[in-house]
Formats: structure tokens, sequence, C-alpha cells
């Protein structure tokens, strides 16, 4: 698991922290069934208070990303297929959401916004 938090960002870290794990288990980059740091692991190694990490923790259990299992660590939650796709697509519409209000209050057209957005993501297709 990689975080990388970004304390100057005005976001709350156990938002980001909320924010990084539930990208990472919608991207398949933790896999149902996975464990989870402990609280008092991670906040160790992100350098944040343990009750910050057991706030996004415990919001992530609440929306079923993460489960708690009688004497074991949290661990990934199982999603269905359509589920996985659900949340990733309200993922993408939030990180668009903060973008077109960029774009909209930078006066950008639109139709130069949407070309960047494509050269940006052939250049990624590519990368890879």
């Amino acid at each position: 698991m990689f975080i990388v938090l970004s304390p100057n960002s005005g976001v709350p870290v156990y938002r980001q922290l909320i924010e990084q794990i539930r990208l990472q288990v919608t991207g398949g980059q933790l896999a149902p069934g996975d464990e989870m740091p402990s609280t008092r692991n991670l906040s160790a190694q992100l350098g944040v208070n343990p009750m910050t990490v057991s706030k996004a923790y415990t919001q992530l259990e609440r929306e079923g990303v993460l489960e708690r299992r009688p004497g074991r660590s949290l661990v990934v939650g199982t999603l269905a297929p359509a589920e996985t796709r659900t949340k990733k697509l309200e993922q993408v519409r939030e990180s668009l959401a903060t973008a077109v209000t960029t774009i909209r209050q930078l006066d950008v057209p639109t139709d130069e916004a949407v070309a960047m957005l494509r050269k940006m993501l052939d250049s990624h297709a590519k990368e890879k």
C-alpha cells in the first residue's frame, strides 16, 4: 500500500487516507481479503496521529470498503463487479468535478479542456 499525504492541501488528512485507500481498493492495488496495516503501524509509517488513521478506517468500514473480522486485522472487503465499476466511475466523477471547477474559473474553452484531457490520457496510455 502506497499513501502520500499532503498536509498543506487543505484536505483533512483522514479524508486523504480515505480517498487513497478507496482508490487502491477500487483500482485493484488492494485486493479483497488483503490485510490492512494496524492503526498504530500505519500512523507511525505516515507520521500522523493514530486517531486520524482510526477515523479513516472506521469510515471505510462503514462504507463496506474494509471489513473487521474477530481476532484479525481489518481486511479489504469484497465488492461485486458492478459495484466496483460504479465506485470507479464515482471516483472519476469526483476528480473531474474539481477539474471542471478550475476550467470554469479560468474560463478555458470546453473544446480546449477536452483536447487537453484526451492528450493526457493518450500520453498516459503510451507510457504503460
